[in-house]
């Protein structure tokens, strides 16, 4: 801090020293105007919900109306602010309190919304309590079949929209009451192409002392009723939540934006309904195609693994969900016709899938996976660096990390900003977005039951204990192959395909640059791997070919790869 005194050279005190200490000499009489005060008191009345709530009490506010201020809210990047508290065994007519010290996001105070007419609304994200297998009893939110969107889902309590003044420098106290429910989630009816299904796992129910469920979206192929005879090689496709058939299928009549159909060009993707022409055309591989869903009470998607904290989601997916859609749809029970796709989560996943299980998949096509080595948790090497939210190394100056990126390199987000939002949207790791997420599938449990973080949300600062938890229970997807390449790789000679853009928004590039360095110096057995990078500028999303294209790739791998004297012509009619 710089001082306000210089002593001159006759080693006299200033006036600027004098001022101060005259000033100091005053300041028990000092007059010092009140602040503020501003504040929203939040209710709901015992005609909404009965009973005590435990959850998060929110506050949006918005200078528009369209949507409703709570589906502008949680988003990434440069959204309308908003704020939240814990709330625990609040009663019905009792207030929640919203205030100045409340820390919102992109703003960190109410003090920081500018004079003006808003839109507010007001929700309760509802906690459940659980006695975990695990000896520990917490408080999260159970998913709705809604993918852990806490905006949306079934149970949760709003306000209706209201428009009103705010000043922070008059002062405000607004009340706000939640009178509605949020709406059970209407599951799409089947088609003659879709199923879905859904089940209890026993597994997760015992471990988190509430029923659990898991699920499946089946994509069957053309003329699968017509032959009954025939059984399919599988696409097990990964990815965030969602009751949409695989690869968006779509029976509509395919019209997309101008501005979106360049998108969609631009990165070799296509419409539902240009996948569903190709699915349904003569001379293409008929194949049966499945999206799972396994939300967590930590986010949308448990990653397809065993996790201290989710639970054993690896081993009920492998144990229970798969057998059950393969003993329930004709699929052809062996390695070589079981291969797996996916992008982002899902791109994470396929990999994890495929080498965490190299006997039971016959191979991976990995979209620009989530950070798959550790040493680029995207641009934060966790094993070595200090802190998540400034570049190391430098002295004199703070270099903000960034975390989102256009694909020309503009930063759009920094690491700092991203972890603000998940303060605001949950404290003890329930935020239910991508820090915590990882957190809670790849960290150890804390001492009071909810996961341990990486770094502080606050500070930025690093635990290097957790960083290592990580890596040595092999989350690390580079350093787990590193370890047990002679042991595995026989089994993944072939079978590892990975593709992301060189700009990828989130700097996931980098993590498959590691893996790639690491295959292309394996010996017994050496296996490379296929990489491709796209080029230029391709970001978040690029795919080297569209699904069709890449669904023959399988076919003609599962063919290339059947077991001698396997008959591969049964599902190849038209």
């Amino acid at each position: 801090m710089l001082r306000s005194f210089f002593v001159d050279g006759r080693g006299r005190i200033g006036v600027l020293a004098a001022c101060a200490l005259a000033a100091a000499a005053m300041a028990p009489f000092a007059w010092s105007a009140p602040q503020p005060h501003l504040q929203f008191e939040i209710s709901f009345p015992a005609t909404v919900h009965s009973s005590p709530i435990t959850g998060r009490v929110f506050v949006m506010i918005s200078p528009t109306n369209h949507p409703q201020p709570r589906l502008q809210a949680g988003f990434w990047g440069d959204h309308p602010p908003f704020f939240g508290a814990d709330v625990r065994q609040l009663a019905p007519g009792q207030d929640a309190v919203i205030d100045a010290q409340t820390l919102g996001y992109p703003v960190r105070s109410l003090s920081d919304i500018p004079a003006g007419d808003y839109y507010i609304q007001a929700l309760v994200n509802v906690y459940t309590e659980c006695h975990r297998s695990d000896g520990h009893t917490i408080w999260v939110h159970l998913d709705q079949w809604e993918g852990q969107q806490f905006n949306i889902s079934p149970g949760n309590l709003y306000s209706t929209v209201r428009k009103v003044h705010l000043d922070p420098t008059a002062g405000y106290d607004v009340k706000l009451s939640l009178t509605k429910v949020i709406l059970p989630v209407k599951v799409p009816p089947d088609t003659p192409w879709v199923k879905r299904i859904k089940i209890q796992s026993k597994l997760l129910t015992k471990f988190w002392g509430h029923p659990v469920y898991l699920g499946a979206v089946v994509l069957l192929p053309k003329g699968y009723d017509t032959h009954p005879n025939v059984d399919y090689p599988v696409i097990y496709v990964q990815g965030h939540f969602s009751l949409r058939a695989p690869f968006g299928f779509e029976t509509g009549d395919g019209r997309v934006p101008a501005y979106f159909s360049h998108f969609l060009k631009s990165y070799n993707l296509e419409t539902g309904y240009a996948f569903y022409r190709a699915w349904d055309s003569d001379n293409f591989p008929r194949m049966i195609a499945v999206t799972f869903q396994h939300p967590t009470p930590f986010f949308d998607d448990s990653y397809a693994v065993n996790s201290a904290n989710d639970g054993p989601y690896g081993d009920a997916i492998m144990q229970e969900l798969i057998p059950y859609v393969e003993s329930h749809f004709r699929i052809i029970r062996k390695p070589y016709a079981r291969v797996l796709t996916g992008g982002s989560t899902g791109g994470w996943e396929s990999l994890a899938l495929q080498v965490k299980h190299p006997n039971f998949f016959g191979g991976t096509w990995t979209l620009y996976p989530d950070p798959i080595d550790f040493d680029h948790y995207q641009l934060v090497d966790i094993y070595k660096d200090p802190n998540a939210f400034f570049v190391p190394g430098h002295h004199w100056m703070q270099v903000p990390r960034p975390m989102m990126r256009e694909p020309d390199g503009q930063m759009e987000m920094t690491m700092q900003q991203m972890s603000q939002l998940e303060a605001v949207l949950g404290s003890h790791g329930r935020s239910g977005q991508q820090f915590e997420a990882w957190e809670a599938v790849y960290g150890p449990v804390g001492a009071d039951g909810y996961p341990e973080p990486l770094w502080n949300k606050l500070t930025g600062k690093i635990d290097p204990t957790v960083a290592r938890y990580m890596r040595d229970h092999g989350y690390d997807l580079t350093y787990y192959l590193k370890k047990n390449w002679p042991k595995i790789g026989p089994s993944l000679a072939g079978k590892i395909h990975i593709y992301v853009g060189d700009m990828d928004s989130y700097y996931l590039n980098l993590a498959v640059y590691d893996l790639e360095d690491f295959l292309s110096g394996t010996k017994d057995p050496h296996d490379s791997g296929t990489f491709e990078f796209g080029r230029p500028e391709k970001g978040h999303g690029w795919e080297p070919v569209n699904q069709e294209t890449m669904v023959r790739w399988m076919a003609e791998h599962i063919t290339k790869t059947a077991p001698p004297g396997t008959d591969t012509s049964a599902w190849k009619y038209n």
